[in-house]
């Protein structure tokens, strides 16, 4: 009799990563951007079904938090599956893009201020 986690999921998520417990890459935020590459590199192997999973969730961008949430998996354990897919090819990686002003908008601080101002 096979008996699971309170979750339903029958294989524990150390097996999934071969007992890996951090990612060989530092490229995955939660907010980074992952997109499976079309078509796949022709010398692909066979890769376990928790691939198979994310590959087809990201044939859109989607966010690494997202995908964590819909394979209903811990990140750290997503992470280390997307190294492996990343290594071999099969996706891209975008780090999130960050909104950096030297200067802040003395137009728009004006505009607070004044709204502040007639309460």
């Amino acid at each position: 009799m096979e008996v699971g986690d309170p979750a339903g999921r029958l294989v524990r998520p150390f097996a999934l990563t071969g007992g890996r417990t951090r990612p060989s890459r530092a490229d995955f935020t939660l907010i980074s951007t992952v997109t499976a590459v079309d078509p796949p590199p022709v010398t692909v192997a066979r890769c376990q079904p928790e691939h198979s999973r994310i590959l087809r969730l990201c044939a859109e961008p989607v966010a690494v938090a997202e995908l964590a949430a819909r394979l209903d998996l811990p990140v750290s354990v997503v992470a280390i599956l997307l190294c492996d897919l990343l290594e071999a090819g099969r996706i891209t990686v975008r780090p999130p893009r960050l909104v950096s002003r030297t200067t802040p908008d003395l137009d728009l601080l004006q505009k607070v201020r004044d709204g502040l101002g007639r309460l």
